[in-house]
């Protein structure tokens, strides 16, 4: 049985705020932070969304873009590290926005920025075994970062949902391999009652991200006998604009091939949603034929790789939602006051 994907869609809230507006505020050297982060703007949650808003829009998009009746949705998994309640689902307020019949399967992960990705695995698993037709995998997050703290220049707002299937007239993209790294590296986290996420510094770059970025992407292109060459398109997971360009070009793989993915740069870091947002970039100009490979990672820490295969069936579905570039240019600017009233920085 070949499972792949059948559907994708994204949201991205329309405001923004530029990084030298966050700069100004805390004083810091605006050239710095933007040349080192490589990131210009980022996107900013309005007053009434959150992560579970966000994921009920990126899914009503995948399930738009290809007419799918949402009663053949088996399993919901959304991947946040900022789901709105502690005890409380954001799969089945999602489940019951996009209209899913109740006989299905819900649960909620959270593995920092790759929780989404987990679930793309989750309901491969689900759809090969035959327990379900239809899975919807979703990465969303209202990322947080503490005033002032580096974290604040990039965490973002945003989501993706890929609906995930089997039936070879409906696959857009085959998934031809999967393959995991994970390991306890502590360079991430955030304590039950903390507002704010704290991270380890020098444990960011290695041996967080780029020891598992670069171990997931190589035990997949050995598993699978491909190497970068034989791909037209790679994403990686987007912290920030620098280290997928670095990781990227260690393993082997051009900026030709990455530049499409690259989402960061006017969005920011959206966390769970960061490389979907980008692996959803390149299918939004992807031909039957493409090879695209993504590697997700989330802190903790972990990474998923995937290897797919574009169909002609792609195509006929592409204008059924928005593309990223066109969420992407729906903007509208704010104030660093504006921003700290929408992320609730802000308290009575």
């Amino acid at each position: 049985m070949t499972v792949g994907i059948i559907s994708y869609g994204v949201y991205i809230p329309r405001y923004r705020i530029k990084v030298s507006e966050i700069a100004k505020v805390w004083g810091a050297d605006v050239q710095s932070i933007t040349g080192g982060l490589r990131v210009q703007e980022k996107s900013v949650p309005a007053i009434d969304e959150d992560t579970a808003t966000i994921a009920v829009e990126s899914a009503r998009n995948a399930i738009n873009r290809c007419s799918i009746d949402p009663s053949r949705i088996g399993a919901i998994y959304t991947g946040s590290e900022s789901h709105p309640y502690a005890v409380k689902p954001t799969g089945t307020i999602v489940a019951d926005a996009v209209g899913a019949a109740p006989n299905l399967t819900v649960a909620d992960f959270e593995f920092a920025c790759k929780a989404g990705t987990a679930g793309i695995q989750t309901c491969m698993g689900l759809v090969e075994s035959g327990r379900i037709d239809l899975g919807l995998a979703i990465g969303a997050d209202v990322a947080q970062g503490a005033p002032g703290d580096a974290l604040e220049y990039t965490a973002a707002a945003g989501g993706a949902a890929y609906v995930i299937g089997s039936d070879p007239d409906q696959l857009v993209a085959e998934i031809e391999g999967t393959f995991s790294f994970t390991t306890d590296t502590p360079d991430f986290w955030r304590r039950e009652g903390m507002p704010y996420p704290e991270h380890g510094g020098r444990f960011t770059g290695e041996p967080a991200y780029f020891k598992h970025v670069t171990s997931a992407a190589r035990g997949l292109l050995t598993e699978l006998d491909t190497k970068p060459t034989d791909y037209d398109y790679a994403v990686f997971h987007q912290p920030n604009g620098k280290f997928p360009r670095r990781v990227a070009a260690s393993l082997g793989f051009t900026s030709e091939q990455i530049d499409p993915g690259i989402a960061v740069t006017t969005l920011g870091n959206t966390y769970s949603a960061s490389c979907m947002i980008g692996l959803a970039a390149i299918l939004d100009i992807a031909t039957a034929g493409d090879r695209i490979f993504m590697t997700s990672f989330g802190s903790g820490a972990g990474s998923d790789a995937f290897s797919f295969n574009v169909t002609d069936l792609l195509d006929g579905i592409r204008s059924g939602a928005p593309s990223v570039s066109d969420l992407l240019a729906d903007k509208e600017y704010v104030d660093y006051a504006t921003y700290a009233r929408h992320k609730g920085k802000i308290r009575l």
